[in-house]
This record gives structure tokens, sequence and C-alpha cells, in this order.
């Protein structure tokens, strides 16, 4: 066997067995979290209110508030998103000020999540005058997802041939039917891929809610965009860390992280097959 063949046969051996680190470090975490939380679950535990101390009763408050601002952050963030990918694609003829864009993009993005809780509660909660609520959360968890977003959208954007524009304006539609009509159409597909990043990316966050929108125990659920809220994150951080009997709320912490890897993977589930459905329907188109 020659040195080339032997150099390849290792390096896909490498990369064989990197792969499968990663796949049983994911299969050892959701075992972990499965084992530990999934005595807890009963219909009880996800239809309930906490009560004493949040050592007992359900976290039905929690999922409801993380919904609110799992659905109000993607309101907010997928508009915002795709117009602005739309921009530096289809408009922005100068290199510069598309490039300069993109490295905003980049470096909104590695802005830490508690550097946005701050900034949404100087914004959102006290100079806009939306207090503690889902609004304010779900805005600054909207900019918070907006750089995934807007660059998902534009590496779908670019992935279409130019061959369908020119050839949609070749038919008479202006620039604004020909993105409108063929263009976003076609991508829509690649577009899912960052909602179903964004879904995962603010479903988890702790530091932006904790400013923002995140309450430690309410008896009620919200009645309007402007209370607040439960979520399972905030949720999670307190019964493991603080101001409870740190042994007797550990069950509920697992059952808590169970219930929201649970949700996120559903809401990953539903947009994937939700792509899937519109690339067969535009393969049939």
């Amino acid at each position: 066997m020659s040195k080339k063949k032997i150099e390849e046969r290792i390096a896909f051996t490498l990369f064989r067995l990197l792969g499968f680190s990663v796949l049983a470090l994911l299969l050892a975490l959701l075992g972990f979290i499965v084992y530990n939380g999934a005595g807890v679950l009963s219909w009880e535990f996800v239809s309930q209110f906490p009560s004493e101390g949040m050592t007992a009763g359900g976290i039905f408050p929690a999922i409801v508030g993380t919904l609110c601002l799992v659905v109000g952050s993607m309101i907010v963030a997928f508009p915002l998103g795709i117009m602005s990918a739309i921009y530096m694609v289809e408009y922005a003829h100068n290199v510069k000020v598309a490039r300069f864009i993109r490295i905003m993009t980049n470096n909104l993005a590695s802005v830490p999540s508690i550097v946005f809780g701050l900034f949404g509660m100087a914004l959102f909660v006290n100079t806009l005058g939306f207090g503690d609520s889902i609004l304010a959360g779900s805005c600054t968890l909207g900019i918070l997802a907006l750089p995934l977003v807007i660059r998902t959208t534009e590496e779908a954007l670019k992935a279409i041939p130019d061959s369908y524009r020119t050839g949609s304006l070749a038919l008479g539609a202006t620039k604004l039917q020909t993105i409108h009509r063929v263009v976003l159409p076609a991508a829509l597909p690649d577009i899912m891929t960052g909602l179903v990043l964004s879904i995962g990316r603010v479903s988890g966050e702790t530091a932006p809610i904790l400013f923002t929108a995140a309450a430690y125990f309410l008896p009620h659920l919200p009645r309007s965009i402007f209370d607040q809220v439960m979520a399972l994150p905030y949720h999670l951080y307190v019964i493991a860390t603080t101001g409870v009997d740190l042994e007797a709320s550990r069950p509920i912490a697992y059952g808590t992280a169970l219930v929201l890897i649970t949700i996120v993977l559903l809401m990953n589930c539903l947009a994937m097959l939700l792509r899937h459905y519109l690339g067969r329907k535009r393969a049939k188109g």
C-alpha cells in the first residue's frame, strides 16, 4: 500500500473517530439528563404550578413562558434578519458597505449574552417603558438571534443561481417581484435552518431574560405581552443554585432540564419537517 493511501486511511479514521466522539458526547449528555430527570416527569409536573418554595408542584407556567419568549423572539428576529440579508445580497451593490455590515453582524454575534441582557434592560425595560415583560424579553432575545438569522439567510440567498433572477427579470418582473416570488421561495428551505438554530440559541438563554422578563414565581399565567413570565432556563437556575433546599430541588432541576431539552428538540423537529416539506414542494414546482 502506498504512503498516500496510508495517510488517507489514517486521516479518514481520525475524522471518523472525532465524529463518533461528538455523537457519544451528545448521547452521554442526553442519557445523563434522562436518567436523572425521567423519574420526576408526570402529568402533574408539566401541568401544575410550583409550590412549597419551588420544591414541589409543577413547571407549567415556566413552559408557557418559555414558549412565549421563543415565539416572540422569532417574530422579532426573522423579519429583521431576512430583510437585512436581502439588502446585503440583492441591493448592496457597494461591496464595502456589504462587507461593513457583515463585519458588524459577526461582531454582534460575539457579544456575550449578558451584555444583551443589560442592553435590553436599558432600552426596552427602562427607556421604552416596556417593563419586565414578554415584549422586552422577546425583543432582547430577538436581537440575540439576529446575527444567526442574517448569516444563514445570506448564505441561502447566495446559493440561489443567478439564472433564476435573470430569467424572472427577462420575463418582465420587477426586482421586488423577483425576490418575493422567485428568490425567497427557492431559498426558504435553507432559511429554515436559521430558524432551527435560532430556536436552540434563544431557548436556553438565562442572562437576557434575567434582566428583562423572568420572574422567580408567578401564581398565574401571563395575560398580555406586558406581563412577566416564568421561564425554564431561569427556573432551572433558581432551583439549582439559590433560595431553596438544594437536595429537595435537585430532581426537579433535572426534570426541568429534561423538559427544556424535549421542547427544543420538538420545536427543531417541527422546523425541520417544515424545511423538508418546503424543499419537496420546491422540487415538485
